[in-house]
């Protein structure tokens, strides 16, 4: 590959999210930091994404704990370390070829870890029963998608696959997307509601889609990233008739299950309520539902690993999403065993209960006050309006940008929200994430993920207000 025209046209293809872009600004200004060129903050905050370890949230002792006695067997014998600790360690230990996590496991995941899931899954959706052999552990949530992405893949033109995706979506799936050579069909989360799922733009969306592509798959994202919304039982039920009728695969992740904190709503998983919906449904629509590490809760983004639940596939298909995972070889062994121990955590009389119990409601609060204290903070500024977040790890504000700097993005050639960023980033020191829709939207938004602890969100609020004012101060009314 000598020259750009010998790389492969479909590589060259692949668009670019802004969060590349403004991470390469964040790394170059940290630099200049470390290097002491002046600037008027001492360091660079990043909450464009969801990785609270990095942003200064403590690991839980228990999950660390007992994969520090699995790296090491040696501290099997370690009196320092909770019983239940080393007995956990011993359990896994034993799962694992060779007694040692340096080991390959099975490309779909070792059989005991599926079998947690599975277990968790059952207890989850009130006895609605799971399988180990329908789970499969990847690294991460993205690779399981990929590989059904890829699964799905076929054609070109008005033959070529596509998958509905809402708008806003993570901003990593426009990238995946594209890379598993499919098309994306975005359907509009409607704001003004809580950022609800409209059927009539699901009917839209497929029906528009059909003269460009073959829609084979709709993608969700329950408790939503990043927007914060949470499925009611009705909307889910509308969304499985709408998947059934269409004949679409269900895509679902559920990521962050575990991180409800709006007080009106709970977490009900697409598969219990598939199941509740009685056989016309639960026979027939294909369920594929995603969880990982990268959950609000252990937040062990590093480790890399999750899983999905595949439902109603056929088995001869479902052969090669185990033949896909071999591309993997297997995913990492820790990362595996993390999560056992996220969906089986100790239980009440265990030595570590207390401990684990006081650092995951730790967690929870501090990710339920930091969404409430940064919703009050930016609802008050002048063109900006958020609506609450009832789940999940972000907030979504929405920018009301004077027409003389939406002007100059037009100009500059930029989204306005990306150029909001950049020069946030650049006076302030504050990473966030542009809210950038490809083009589907006229509105303007951020991502900030508020799982960081308290005197961080308290700073990058304070440098935020600061920057914004300024901002509107020096133009005319926003647009």
């Amino acid at each position: 590959m000598t020259s750009l025209q010998h790389v492969n046209p479909r590589a060259r293809g692949i668009r670019v999210s802004p969060q590349s872009f403004l991470q390469s600004l964040a790394e170059h200004i940290t630099q200049e930091i470390t290097q002491k060129v002046h600037k008027p903050f001492k360091e660079v905050i990043d909450v464009s994404s969801g990785d609270p370890h990095r942003a200064g949230m403590k690991p839980v002792s228990f999950v660390r704990q007992v994969l520090a006695v699995c790296l090491y067997p040696e501290l099997l014998t370690d009196q320092s370390f909770p019983l239940d600790v080393r007995l956990r360690a011993q359990r896994l230990l034993e799962a694992c070829d060779g007694g040692s996590v340096g080991s390959y496991t099975a490309s779909s995941g070792l059989l005991h870890v599926r079998q947690s899931i599975a277990e968790f899954i059952t207890k989850r959706d009130a006895g609605v029963p799971s399988c180990a052999k329908n789970v499969f552990i990847s690294s991460g949530s993205q690779k399981a998608l990929m590989i059904i992405v890829r699964l799905l893949a076929s054609g070109e033109g008005e033959i070529q696959t596509g998958v509905l995706t809402p708008m806003p979506c993570p901003h990593t799936l426009p990238t995946l997307l594209d890379e598993g050579e499919v098309a994306l069909v975005p359907y509009r989360l409607v704001e003004e509601q809580g950022w609800a799922i409209d059927l009539d733009e699901l009917h839209r969306a497929v029906t528009t889609a059909r003269g460009r592509c073959q829609p084979r798959a709709i993608y969700i994202s329950n408790p939503g990233n990043p927007t914060g919304h949470v499925q009611t039982r009705e909307s889910i039920e509308e969304v499985i008739r709408f998947a059934a009728a269409e004949g679409l695969l269900l895509f679902v992740d559920e990521v962050y299950q575990d991180s409800m904190i709006g007080l009106d709503r709970e977490f009900i998983s697409y598969k219990r309520v598939l199941f509740e919906m009685g056989k016309e449904y639960a026979e027939t629509v294909e369920l594929v539902s995603s969880h990982s590490l990268s959950c609000a809760c252990i937040a062990e983004c590093g480790q890399r690993a999750g899983y999905m639940e595949i439902v109603n596939m056929d088995p001869e298909v479902m052969h090669f999403v185990d033949t896909m995972l071999c591309t993997d070889i297997s995913t990492p062994v820790t990362g595996q065993l993390a999560l056992d121990l996220m969906l089986n955590p100790p239980k009440p009389g265990d030595p570590s209960y207390d401990t684990y119990t006081q650092e995951t409601l730790l967690t929870w609060t501090t990710l339920s006050q930091n969404a409430q204290r940064a919703l009050e903070l930016l609802s008050d500024l002048p063109g900006i309006s958020c609506q609450p977040a009832m789940g999940g790890i972000y907030l979504y504000p929405r920018l009301h940008l004077p027409s003389e700097f939406t002007q100059l993005a037009k100009m500059l050639e930029v989204e306005a929200d990306v150029l909001y960023c950049q020069k946030l980033l650049e006076e302030e020191g504050v990473f966030v994430g542009a809210g950038h829709h490809g083009g589907t939207t006229s509105s303007h938004h951020v991502r900030l993920c508020v799982l960081v602890p308290p005197d961080t969100m308290e700073e990058v609020l304070t440098r935020l207000c600061s920057f914004h004012l300024r901002l509107m101060d020096g133009h005319c009314d926003p647009d």
